[in-house]
């Protein structure tokens, strides 16, 4: 199977070792994999603030990299809600329907990791082992939005030696919200300050999502309480290392090979 891989600039910028995993997997699983080295931001930011026309811009250079894909998968649930989602609130209102089955169309081959791996691929154990206390926070994209379902759970249930605790309150918000937090950043944190409980109640060693978005927002929280061991891979405050709690993506968990206690 072909798959282009979107990686949202988000990931590009802050996070390019989410790509790297993702594209580890999907070719372990014997997908080929291409990179279009013409993508750009899917525009969210921008029509999430009112700016309908720059977010147009993108949309088209979105279908110019992108149209003739045959399946196109992007470690994050929220830029994949932008492309099924808004992108038609967006074509009916810049482009009046010009490009809607167009849009559609694409909308239709693009998914986020976990759902096409469990929902196209029909793969639930990826061959991953990682002997630490997880636990999984469902973005609001993923939940509200696409709908991504039990797929995280399945694959994250299916890593050996892993053990998958409750992150009770897990379907409340981070506080993120991309620009949300930038508005009403009072709310924002407040809202993250009850994430931020739930995690250290889970006793969890790793927290891991769909989003590198709120990962950034609930690391960054956690460094602030000195709660915060590693994002992504790359160390922390060096005097926590071992002591706070890991934030990962979920498809770096699904890379890894760890055997016993490490």
């Amino acid at each position: 199977m072909r798959i282009t891989l979107f990686l949202p600039c988000f990931n590009d910028a802050l996070f390019p070792q989410t790509g790297i995993a993702t594209v580890q997997l999907l070719r372990s699983l014997g997908c080929q994999v291409d990179f279009p080295p013409d993508q750009t931001c899917c525009g969210q930011i921008h029509f999430n603030t009112g700016f309908r026309r720059e977010a147009s811009l993108l949309l088209d250079r979105f279908l110019t990299v992108f149209g003739n894909a045959e399946q196109i998968v992007a470690p994050s649930a929220s830029c994949v809600a932008m492309i099924r989602e808004q992108y038609l609130e967006l074509a009916l209102s810049t482009h009046r329907g010009a490009r809607i089955e167009e849009v559609r169309e694409v909308g239709q081959r693009t998914y986020e990791l976990s759902e096409f791996l469990v929902g196209v691929r029909g793969v639930e154990d990826v061959g991953a082992s990682f002997p630490h206390r997880v636990t999984y926070h469902p973005t609001c994209h993923s939940t509200r939005s696409i709908d991504v379902g039990e797929a995280p759970l399945k694959l994250l249930r299916a890593v050996k030696e892993l053990e998958l605790v409750d992150l009770d309150t897990a379907e409340d918000c981070c506080g993120f919200g991309g620009t949300f937090s930038v508005k009403n950043p009072h709310t924002s944190t407040a809202m993250l300050a009850d994430k931020l409980q739930s995690v250290t109640r889970s006793g969890a060693e790793v927290l891991t999502a769909v989003d590198n978005s709120c990962l950034m927002h609930l690391a960054g929280g956690m460094r602030r309480e000195g709660l915060l061991a590693e994002v992504n891979g790359s160390e922390g405050d060096a005097g926590n290392v071992g002591k706070g709690v890991r934030v990962m993506h979920l498809a770096e968990i699904l890379v890894r090979q760890d055997r016993g206690n490490t």
